[in-house]
């Protein structure tokens, strides 16, 4: 079983572990609503490049 000869310091475990993080959720403005949404998802509202593609009175009802 391979055991590490020399602990490893605090500097090179964060150099190693540098790129792990959270990202951003890439947000734009949607003129169509009036509100920021995700790229290349539906708005809330049902609406998708400038176009209704879900009603959503109808999909609260059922």
């Amino acid at each position: 079983m391979a055991v590490p000869a020399r602990k490893t310091s605090k500097t090179k475990k964060r150099m190693r572990r540098g790129h792990i993080k959270l990202s951003v959720p890439n947000l734009h403005f949607d003129a169509t609503t009036g509100e920021y949404r995700v790229s290349h998802h539906v708005s809330p509202n049902g609406y998708y490049k400038g176009k209704q593609v879900v009603d959503t009175k109808s999909d609260a009802n059922a």
